[in-house]
């Protein structure tokens, strides 16, 4: 006797049991495969649509999908290779259809993952820390990065020259400072990564054009800079003006790479290896740059290493 398709019987009572994924991927697949059911193919090159057939002696008996009811026909009508080849190609599909609904299974999950603080792997075996902040991934070390305000002041020699000058041409100097002249943070390596996690929105109370600000926006603007060390101070910016009008501004600052890796949360890696020295991760606002900073130092020979890739 041949058999094919849900009539099929099997030990079911002894299958093992799947995962819930897996299970539910399968079970979409069957229930995709009883939909459409199977071909039965003729030599005269017709078909019948069927849940199930039997070979019985000369005879083939089916489920007829069209007409809801058991039938037969002689077996010498039935096109046994092409019959055989049209179930291997509905397997295929049914395989195509399952991997597409596991990679829609995982896509979710790991959705959901993402969206849980204390789920976000930054490195194997390392997570990021719940709450907000700018964090420093060295290694399997993960370190908040302490959040110190700057300072705009006057730059005195500027000052001077202005006071001396016979005419008022000379463009006035503001510089945004830093108070001491070392970070207490020290970076150990010259390849760190940041994570920075910023306060969930409260979409609910968000007015319609904060809701369209967040939507087109691509995250926060953050500038990496390296402070220039003068006296017990850090200078991180110098802004000219002229006539009351912003002529220009001056920073030292490290190309960074920006990568979102889930809700509010933001990676940056570098494009090179940190000298020793001063620096300061800044938010960069519509109207310049944020005094509150995450500052940082960088000590000894920094060893060659490539920057993070995402």
């Amino acid at each position: 006797m041949v058999t094919g398709g849900f009539g099929q019987s099997t030990n079911s009572g002894n299958a093992p049991q799947k995962p819930p994924a897996a299970a539910s991927s399968q079970d979409a697949a069957a229930e995709a495969r009883l939909a459409r059911g199977k071909k039965l193919m003729l030599k005269d090159g017709s078909f019948q649509l069927v849940r199930s057939y039997e070979q019985k002696g000369d005879r083939v008996r089916y489920f007829s999908l069209e007409r809801g009811d058991w039938e037969e026909i002689p077996a010498a009508m039935v096109d046994w290779d092409a019959t055989a080849k049209a179930e291997s190609d509905s397997e295929k599909a049914d395989a195509a259809l399952v991997s597409k609904i596991h990679t829609q299974e995982e896509a979710t999950r790991i959705e959901t993952v993402l969206d849980v603080d204390a789920s976000l792997q930054v490195a194997p075996g390392v997570f990021l820390p719940p709450g907000e902040g700018m964090f420093a991934i060295e290694g399997r070390s993960v370190t908040p990065i302490p959040q110190v305000g700057s300072e705009v002041k006057t730059d005195k020699k500027t000052q001077l020259k202005r006071i001396l000058s016979p005419l008022p041409i000379i463009p006035s100097k503001q510089n945004v400072e830093i108070p001491g002249a070392k970070a207490k943070l020290r970076v150990t390596t010259a390849v760190p990564e940041f994570y920075l996690r910023e306060v969930q929105p409260d979409y609910e109370s968000d007015s319609a054009l904060e809701r369209t600000r967040r939507q087109s926006t691509n995250g926060p603007e953050v500038e990496l800079i390296r402070a220039t060390v003068k006296g017990n101070k850090r200078l991180l910016e110098s802004i000219r003006s002229l006539f009351g009008e912003q002529v220009g501004e001056e920073r030292k600052t490290i190309s960074i790479q920006q990568w979102e890796v889930a809700r509010t949360v933001y990676r940056f890696t570098l494009s090179e290896p940190l000298p020793p020295g001063e620096y300061a991760l800044a938010e960069i606002l519509p109207d310049g740059l944020n005094l509150y900073v995450w500052d940082f130092g960088v000590d000894g020979t920094p060893a060659a290493a490539k920057p993070g890739k995402p």
